[in-house]
């Protein structure tokens, strides 16, 4: 068993009462057991269904209905339910739920419904990581099979020439990163006055102080008559605020019951006297049941040292972080997602949106930045209610 003695140095809940130095910096660190809450179920547990809400019973065209059914969704999840008649008779929502609660779904559908109802019509999706727009324009083409809806893709670290190439085609659906997006859009290759939506994934980072400029620089170049969607599984009332700036009478929709779902198991496994942190990481990673990991690291250099020493160590290994150039992240992914490698070292890039079933554990080698962090990076476990372990190490003069 994991050993979480708790010492009286962590009954201060001031999250920010230690501190670690990272080169020059200091910076704060998480007193982690604030966070951590014991799962209460240990056995699967089944996703809370709308049985009013049958995808039969939408009012959206057969097509996209079969295709709907055919990615297995007979029922609704609660924020497909509630989020997509609002979006089809065009207001302005936030959503709010749990990660792997299928929000992304909850979005797209209604966009691909107004498309078939009027091929004009254009949507701009902006999500904070390209994992993530890579990811929503893999849902998006299983939505549209046999239906004539084109998209494009705009991220860092990929070749701008190809997106340039694939905007000139007119796409009616285009999902990118704030940067990316900006670049084009500053070169009028993105003509910003043809979109009618446009949609924030994970709003929460995307809003964060890396990313608002640049947000805000989009938005005002789109046109006053829009539709303007949110999305995110945490919204603190300053991002709310700033949301608010954007919108007309948005509809806010939540269907969180609690920001750290039950059914993970969290726990901290504490560094023993005379063993190093990547020992105990290597000893927990050879125990059984340890069948698929995440494990986030603080750093670039620190992921990718982790990762190396991992792999010398006889472990399938892979690693994704921001300093990787995009087709080795994808490579990554792929790789982590077909069990080709067991594990997966990531930085926070891999904590918003990253979906891959069956991650078995995730492990805080170094620990989270804030309390959002936290959940964001365990969410990648027990995805669609399924059961799943959350692990921090922590060092006995942490």
């Amino acid at each position: 068993m994991y050993n979480n003695r708790r010492p009286n140095r962590f009954n201060n809940h001031n999250r920010f009462s230690r501190f670690r130095r990272f080169g020059n910096k200091r910076t704060p660190v998480v007193p982690i057991h604030s966070f951590i809450k014991k799962a209460s179920i240990k056995a699967p547990v089944t996703v809370e269904k709308l049985p009013n809400v049958e995808v039969d019973v939408l009012k959206i065209d057969d097509r996209l209905k079969k295709n709907i059914i055919d990615r297995g969704y007979e029922n609704l999840m609660p924020i497909q339910g509630k989020v997509i008649p609002e979006i089809l008779v065009d207001k302005d929502v936030i959503g709010i739920a749990n990660t792997g609660t299928g929000k992304t779904a909850a979005f797209l559908i209604p966009i691909i419904e107004k498309i078939i109802n009027d091929s004009n019509y254009k949507a701009l999706i902006i999500t904070p990581t390209r994992e993530l727009a890579l990811q929503i324009r893999d849902e998006l083409r299983k939505f549209i099979f046999q239906i004539p809806i084109y998209s494009a893709v705009c991220i860092g670290q990929s070749s701008i020439r190809n997106q340039i190439f694939e905007l000139k085609r007119n796409p009616h659906v285009v999902i990118g990163t704030p940067g990316r997006l900006k670049d084009l859009m500053e070169r009028r290759v993105i003509k910003t006055e043809f979109f009618n939506m446009i949609v924030l994934d994970e709003v929460d980072r995307m809003l964060d102080m890396g990313f608002l400029p640049d947000v805000k620089h989009i938005i005002s170049l789109l046109p006053k008559k829009r539709q303007s969607l949110f999305f995110s599984a945490t919204i603190s009332p300053e991002i709310n605020r700033l949301i608010q700036s954007f919108v007309v009478n948005p509809v806010t929709i939540s269907v969180k019951s609690q920001e750290t779902t039950s059914h993970i198991q969290q726990d901290v496994v504490r560094i023993e006297k005379g063993k190093t942190k990547i020992q105990t990481l290597n000893e927990l990673l050879k125990k059984e049941g340890f069948k698929k990991v995440l494990v986030f690291g603080r750093t670039k250099m620190g992921v990718e040292r982790l990762s190396r020493d991992l792999f010398n160590n006889g472990l399938k290994v892979v690693s994704i972080h921001g300093d990787k150039p995009q087709f080795k992240r994808q490579q990554a992914i792929r790789m982590f997602k077909e069990d080709t490698a067991r594990i997966l070292v990531a930085t926070d890039v891999a904590a918003r949106g990253l979906d891959i079933s069956d991650i078995s554990h995730v492990i805080n080698y170094d620990p989270p930045a804030t309390y959002e962090d936290y959940i964001h990076r365990i969410g990648r476990t027990g995805r669609a209610n399924k059961t799943g372990v959350a692990l921090t190490l922590v060092e006995e003069n942490y």
